[in-house]
C-alpha cells in the first residue's frame, strides 16, 4: 500500500471523506427519515394512552426510543476509552475504525427488517448497534487528524471533512424524501418499503465510500510492536493518558468549556425538529425543509469560519460562535406559535443555526488536536474527548426534558442552553494562546 506523507492534500482529503461517508447516518437515520418511520410504525399498534407494550412493560414510543439511544451513548462512553487505549498500545487504529464502521453500516442495514410490533426488537435492537458503530468509529476517525495534518492545516482540514459531510448527507437525503413522497415513481406500492429501502441505502453509502478513507489512512504510524498481554498494556496506557491529562491545564480548561458548549449545541440540534413540531405547530414538510437548509448553510459557515480562525485564532473564532449560539437561544424563546409568519421566523433561525454549527464542530475538533502533548496515544486523547460530548448530550437532554416537565413549555428549556453557552465562554476566555491556539 502506498503510504502518504502527513500533510499531504491526497492524504487529509481521503481522512476527510469519512465525513461523507458517516454523515449520512446522523441526518437521514437520527434526525429525519427514521424517527418519522418509527413513529408512524408504532402508532399504528400503540393502545388508546398512545402507548406500546415491549418486555412485558407499557411504554411511551419517544420514551423508549430515547432510552435506547441513551443507552448507547453510555455504552460508548464506558468501552471507548478502553478500546482506543488498546489501539494506541497496539497502533491499529484503522483496525478499530474499519470495525465500527462496519458494525454500524451493517446495523442500519438491518433496520430493513423493521416493518411492525413483531419485529420491534429489530428497531430498537439494530438502533443501539448503528448508534455504537457511528460514534465509536468517531473516536479513531477523530483521532487521526493530527496524524494526517500539520497544526497549521488542522482548521482547514477539520472543516472540509464536516463540508464533504454535510454535502454528502443532504445529497442522500434529497434523494431519499423523493422516494418517500413519492414512492410511485419508483414503482413502489408498498408505503413502508420505500423508507426502509433508504435504510439500506444509508448503510452501503457509509460502508462504499468509507473504502476510499480506508485506501490511504496509514496504520501503525509509530511502528508499536505490542506484547500478547495487550489488553492489560492498553488499560495502562488509558491510565498514563487520564494521568496527563490533569496536568495540561490548557486541555483540561477545553474539554470543560468543550463539554458545555457541547450540551447546548447536542441539544438544540436533537431537539429543533420537536420544538418546531410541538411548540411551534410546524407541519412536517417544514420541518424537513429546515433540516436540509441547516445542512446546506453549515457547509458555508465551516469553511468561512475555518478561514476567519486563520485571521483571529481559534479561541476567539469559538468564542463568536458561542455569542451567536446564545442569540438563537434568546430568539428562540422569543417565538410563539400564534406570531404571524412563525415558520419564517424559524428557518431564520435554522439559517443561523446552520451557520454556526458547521463552525462550532470543526474549530472545536481542530482546537482540541492542536492542544495534544507531543503524543502517540491520540486515539486515547480523542476517546476523552467524545465521552465529554456524549456525556454532555446526556445531561442536555435531562435539563431540556426536566425543565419542559416544570413549565409545560419547551419556551425556558430552550433558554436554559444560553446558560451553558455563556459558562463555555468563560471558561474559553481562561485558555492562554499558543503557537497555533489564538
Amino acid at each position: 500500500m502506498k503510504i502518504f506523507e502527513r500533510g499531504s492534500k491526497k492524504l487529509t482529503k481521503a481522512w476527510a471523506f469519512y465525513d461523507w461517508a458517516n454523515s449520512v447516518y446522523p441526518l437521514v437515520i437520527s434526525t429525519a427519515v427514521f424517527p418519522i418511520y418509527y413513529s408512524s410504525i408504532t402508532s399504528s399498534f400503540a393502545n388508546e394512552a398512545g402507548d406500546i407494550s415491549f418486555l412485558g412493560m407499557q411504554w411511551n414510543p419517544t420514551t423508549l426510543y430515547d432510552y435506547t439511544l441513551s443507552l448507547s451513548f453510555l455504552i460508548v462512553a464506558f468501552f471507548s476509552p478502553i478500546l482506543s487505549g488498546i489501539a494506541d498500545y497496539m497502533g491499529n487504529k484503522l483496525k478499530f475504525l474499519k470495525f465500527f464502521c462496519l458494525l454500524g453500516s451493517l446495523s442500519v442495514m438491518c433496520l430493513f427488517f423493521f416493518t411492525g410490533v413483531e419485529t420491534l426488537w429489530v428497531a430498537l435492537t439494530f438502533t443501539i448497534l448503528a448508534s455504537i458503530g457511528f460514534w465509536g468509529s468517531l473516536v479513531f476517525y477523530n483521532a487521526y487528524l493530527p496524524e494526517v495534518a500539520f497544526p497549521e492545516q488542522q482548521d482547514k482540514v477539520s472543516a472540509q471533512g464536516f463540508i464533504y459531510g454535510y454535502a454528502g448527507s443532504v445529497l442522500l437525503l434529497v434523494f431519499s424524501l423523493v422516494m418517500v413522497q413519492k414512492p410511485e415513481w419508483f414503482g413502489i406500492s408498498d408505503p413502508t418499503l420505500a423508507p426502509r429501502i433508504t435504510f439500506l441505502l444509508v448503510g452501503i453509502w457509509w460502508l462504499g465510500f468509507a473504502q476510499i478513507t480506508y485506501r490511504r489512512l496509514p496504520n501503525n504510524v509509530f511502528n508499536h510492536q505490542p506484547e500478547k498481554d495487550y489488553i492489560w498494556k492498553g488499560l495502562k496506557e488509558l491510565k498514563i493518558v487520564f494521568n496527563e491529562l490533569v496536568h495540561y491545564p490548557q486541555l483540561k480548561s477545553f474539554l470543560v468549556s468543550f463539554f458545555c458548549f457541547s450540551v447546548g449545541v447536542q441539544t438544540i440540534v436533537l431537539m429543533a425538529g420537536i420544538f418546531g413540531s410541538k411548540e411551534l405547530g410546524l407541519p412536517t414538510s417544514n420541518l424537513i425543509l429546515t433540516i436540509i437548509l441547516v445542512q446546506v448553510v453549515a457547509i458555508f459557515g465551516a469553511y468561512l469560519f475555518s478561514k476567519l480562525s486563520e485571521k483571529i485564532g481559534n479561541i476567539r473564532t469559538l468564542k463568536l460562535t458561542l455569542i451567536i449560539w446564545g442569540g438563537v437561544c434568546f430568539m428562540a424563546f422569543s417565538l410563539d406559535v400564534n406570531q404571524p409568519n412563525v415558520d419564517y421566523y424559524f428557518y431564520g433561525l435554522g439559517i443561523i443555526l446552520g451557520f454556526v454549527l458547521g463552525a462550532t464542530q470543526a474549530i472545536g475538533r481542530s482546537t482540541y488536536s492542536k492542544l495534544l502533548p507531543e503524543t502517540h496515544d491520540h486515539a486515547t486523547y480523542f476517546s476523552f474527548y467524545d465521552v465529554t460530548e456524549k456525556l454532555a448530550i446526556v445531561l442536555g437532554m435531562f435539563v431540556f426534558g426536566f425543565l419542559i416537565a416544570l413549565t409545560d413549555s419547551m419556551q425556558y428549556s430552550v433558554l436554559s442552553m444560553a446558560v451553558f453557552f455563556a459558562f463555555a465562554y468563560i471558561v474559553l476566555s481562561r485558555i492562554k494562546a499558543t503557537e497555533f491556539v489564538k
